[in-house]
């Protein structure tokens, strides 16, 4: 083979991971605890959104209390105090060590800021320990389908067939409603006028972007998720109370899920995604705003439980990776979320604005504007 046939073989297959928005696809979960527990299901059974998987005890948090320097006492005469001893449950406000003077005139005690255990008790350094209750965790299944593996003590996968949308960026943890379209004009911003009581525990879908009054109309509507295709940060913001930064998300206490699908600013929803949408009104979908983009890319999902056949067919663009042609979407400024088609995947290192050297890739972007970006900043939009 010659060398140019080479550099012909490797533009042709340039790799990349793709944003899924699929209708039929098998789903596997992994249901883990953080902590080694029991696992609650068996290989086979059937399970729904909130079924518990696995359960454990989380250890509570070390109160450290300095008794010497609060009772004015020696160090090494700390037990002489004590009214308690290392393993004695204790409640909040009880009394833990001090004394009475002066014919009762002057008392002098440590009481426990909150309900646990007494831990260490220490003369050398004078400190208590007493620490917190344990915090019970119930992993739940997220998804409905069956339980297909077990992973002893710690958690189960659990397997769904469903349809499945990836987006680009969320906020909010897992969260499961029944889906309800709020506008089919892909275009239009959402405001709070198309949010009201009757969408309590629904996930909403629809728009080019949802608006700051939206968002907290959302939180007093009690919704359990909104699907559309962008925000402004700054209305993101103003909800959280902080700045997004670069971490995952998804630990966020919204009151409800956010999925954005197209990136931020007013960018109209896909059409493909707003008619599979569509096409699954009022059935209950599982819905996660939890996003990575650097490394170790994790996307904010909507999951479909159907019972529908499953796509058998090969993922070939994804397989064979990028080429003319291939439709994609830019993840990094400056044309965060801008949709396009691939033009050409130069071989030659080159230059980017941060002076390192690394393999672009040439798109035509929807405007018909033409520019080139490093190959780490796109994904195929896989369908």
């Amino acid at each position: 083979m010659s060398s140019e046939d080479v550099k012909v073989a490797e533009e042709a297959h340039a790799y990349t991971p793709g944003l899924k928005i699929k209708r039929s696809l098998r789903v596997r979960k992994l249901r883990r605890l953080p902590v080694r527990g029991e696992v609650l299901v068996k290989v086979g059974e059937e399970v729904d959104f909130e079924t518990p998987i696995a359960r454990a005890m989380i250890p509570g948090d070390p109160q450290v209390l300095n008794a010497v320097a609060k009772l004015g006492i020696e160090r090494g005469s700390l037990e002489e105090y004590m009214k308690v001893k290392v393993g004695d449950k204790v409640t909040e406000g009880q009394d833990l060590a001090g004394f009475t003077a002066m014919f009762g005139l002057w008392k002098n005690w440590l009481k426990s800021p909150v309900d646990g255990t007494v831990e260490t008790i220490s003369p050398v350094s004078g400190q208590i320990i007493v620490r917190e209750n344990p915090v019970p965790v119930i992993v739940h299944s997220f998804i409905r389908g069956r339980v297909v593996e077990i992973m002893e003590d710690e958690g189960a996968y659990v397997e769904t067939d469903a349809a499945y949308i990836q987006g680009i960026f969320g906020v909010g943890g897992e969260a499961h409603g029944e889906i309800h379209i709020i506008s089919e004009d892909t275009a239009e911003k959402i405001t709070e006028a198309h949010i009201s009581g009757e969408h309590k525990g629904k996930i909403l879908v629809g728009g080019s972007l949802v608006t700051r009054e939206a968002l907290h109309a959302a939180v007093e509507a009690g919704v359990a998720g909104i699907v559309t295709g962008g925000i402004i940060d700054v209305d993101l913001e103003d909800l959280l109370g902080y700045e997004i930064g670069v971490a995952i998300t998804g630990q966020e206490e919204l009151g409800f899920t956010l999925m954005i699908t197209e990136g931020f600013g007013e960018m109209a929803m896909s059409p493909r995604t707003l008619n599979l949408l569509k096409e699954f009104e009022g059935e209950e979908a599982a819905i996660n705003g939890a996003t990575q983009i650097r490394a170790g890319v994790l996307r904010p999902e909507i999951i479909i439980p159907h019972r529908r056949a499953v796509d058998a067919e090969a993922e070939d663009e994804l397989s064979s990776g990028m080429k003319s042609g291939t439709k994609i979407r830019i993840i990094r400024e400056p044309y965060f979320g801008a949709l396009g088609e691939v033009v050409s995947l130069p071989i030659e290192l080159q230059k980017v604005e941060s002076e390192s050297s690394v393999r672009v890739i040439e798109i035509e972007l929807e405007s018909g504007e033409r520019v080139i970006v490093p190959r780490a900043n796109v994904e195929i939009i896989e369908t």
